[in-house]
């Protein structure tokens, strides 16, 4: 791709560093800006300098925040006492996107994988333990995916939780609705079977 500006070309270089932008992509969004006011590209690169700049995160949980405390974790509506455990912060907001979650959550930072050299002192666990030790924690719910490197994360947390008093559950994991039976690998299949729910 021949650039008639290196200014243009820093830009298209910038963008396309994005995972999922090509540089086609990264083009057509340079040019866009470009075209754009001057006022409206000089917000966008504050916004993300600003944003780069002053993200944390959040002490209780380990979400992204504004603040010490994320706005979850100070929201006084919502269940003390529920505890929802993921990996990462993007299932925080998938499960956010459902509305049907009104507790807390806790960010790990991924699974217990030892090929990868991840163990669990590199999660986030310690403060999970610390939390659900807490008087007002009536349940951790591990809503974490279902490989083995997920599965053996919940079994560690859970041993870890053994003596605490506090229920510790699985989100259920089941056939995708509008998913057909016959194409549902074996594991979902058995798993739909088995966890089951009254009608």
């Amino acid at each position: 791709m021949q650039f008639s500006s290196q200014l243009i070309e820093d830009a298209v270089n910038a963008f396309a560093s994005l995972p999922g932008i090509g540089k086609k992509t990264a083009l057509r969004l340079v040019l866009h800006l470009v075209q754009r006011p001057t006022e409206d590209s000089v917000h966008f690169a504050r916004s993300i300098a600003m944003m780069r700049e002053n993200i944390q995160h959040c002490t209780e949980c380990g979400n992204l925040s504004d603040q010490h405390i994320c706005s979850i974790c100070r929201d006084k509506r919502r269940d003390q006492s529920l505890i929802c455990v993921v990996e990462s912060i993007r299932d925080v907001m998938a499960i956010e996107d459902t509305q049907q979650f009104r507790g807390l959550y806790h960010v790990l930072g991924g699974v217990i994988a030892p090929i990868e050299g991840i163990g669990p002192t590199d999660l986030n666990i310690d403060t999970l333990v610390g939390r659900a030790r807490k008087p007002e924690t009536r349940e951790v719910i591990m809503a974490i995916s279902p490989t083995i490197e997920g599965d053996t994360t919940i079994f560690y947390i859970n041993k870890l939780l053994d003596g605490v008093d506090v229920a510790v559950s699985n989100i259920a994991r089941g056939v995708s609705f509008g998913g057909e039976l016959e194409y549902a690998d074996e594991v979902t299949l058995g798993r739909s079977i088995v966890a089951r729910t009254r009608m």
